[in-house]
């Protein structure tokens, strides 16, 4: 090798160590509100046995398995993690990266609106005796069985998305 390969070599494997020392954090928060990091954005996935007992996962191994939201905690790496912070740590809806007082307040409050409207379409899908669209003739057209599952299940879908 030439000196110029084995500086470009070097350099490379600088930034290389230099990308992997410095990552982002990431937290969750499990059904019984405890808190947990990780360095990743792969998805975690979560559900309940029938006993009652919580799985995590990276994969759905169950049907009814729902991705946990992860939420930005801080720069850095899971060693570098204060221990103390970590143990301390409630799940108070920390705000994103760069978010101010205000838009932290107003996305709260967009969250909670979409949230109230999706639980709101899944109470009423689930009560009503059938489903219909409005077709381009203004005339109502009735779901059928099949089709009333999957718009129930798109609406449970949306609820879960929106009311993590």
């Amino acid at each position: 090798m030439n000196k110029t390969a084995i500086k470009l070599l070097a350099a490379a494997s600088v930034l290389a160590l230099a990308g992997a020392a410095h990552a982002d954090i990431w937290k969750w928060v499990d059904a019984s509100g405890g808190v947990h990091f990780v360095d990743s954005m792969r998805p975690i996935y979560t559900w309940v046995d029938a006993t009652g007992k919580h799985h995590y996962a990276d994969k759905p191994e169950q049907s009814d398995a729902t991705a946990v939201q992860l939420v930005w905690h801080s720069s850095g790496t899971l060693a570098n993690l204060d221990n103390k912070d970590a143990a301390t740590t409630k799940d108070d809806g920390a705000a994103y990266p760069g978010e101010t007082a205000e838009e932290r307040a107003a996305r709260e409050q967009a969250e909670a609106y979409y949230c109230k409207r999706a639980t709101e379409a899944y109470q009423s899908y689930l009560g009503a005796p059938k489903l219909y669209r409005t077709n381009d003739k203004g005339e109502r057209e009735y779901l059928s069985k099949e089709e009333m599952a999957a718009t129930i299940a798109d609406a449970k879908a949306k609820k879960e998305e929106y009311c993590h």
